[in-house]
């Protein structure tokens, strides 16, 4: 049996590298949250900026990098906005989930990775996402139940991981 904090730092460590596999390049991050070194801000500066505030992908993409810090008080705000811009935004509902279960807060994220779920149920990520948060839970066999049903979607974590377990499946 793994330590509960071991558990916690391999889960926090796989899910930040799985979600920065997905997402290339962190030179967005400095876009998003640097500010321009002009002394003034023009009109049309301020115009962009607001018009950046509207966008959902900059809220997500502002959310994901102080998740990645480990703010995950703030990332819940910011995947917050990003819902808020667009209900149907996946990702955004599933990692503001991840969020709430690094600080605790199990049963909301379950509802928020299960409302992830439901726009797309073909995301091996989000079941192993939610798995995860099912382990840290408690909930082994919920835990167990995501990391196969992640693995049959071809989930390359949920294989690493069952294959550690003593648990090997088949893509």
């Amino acid at each position: 049996m793994i330590p509960q904090k071991t558990r916690l730092n391999l889960i926090c460590g796989l899910l930040v590298l799985t979600f920065l596999s997905g997402l290339g390049q962190l030179s967005w991050a400095q876009e998003a949250t640097e500010p321009k070194k002009d002394s003034m801000p023009s009109k049309t500066t301020k115009q962009t900026s607001k018009a950046i505030e509207k966008d959902a992908d900059y809220w997500f993409k502002k959310g994901a990098l102080v998740a990645t810090y480990g703010n995950d008080k703030a990332a819940i705000r910011y995947f917050g906005k990003a819902i808020a811009l667009n209900p149907n935004h996946s990702r955004a509902c599933f990692e503001q989930g991840i969020s709430y279960g690094q600080i605790g807060d199990y049963q909301q994220a379950i509802s928020m990775i299960n409302r992830a779920l439901e726009l797309d149920p073909q995301n091996g990520i989000f079941y192993y996402g939610r798995g995860r948060v099912y382990l840290l839970s408690g909930d082994d066999a919920k835990a167990m139940e995501d990391f196969k049903h992640a693995a049959e979607l071809g989930d390359e974590d949920a294989l690493n991981y069952l294959d550690y377990m003593g648990q090997p499946q088949q893509p």
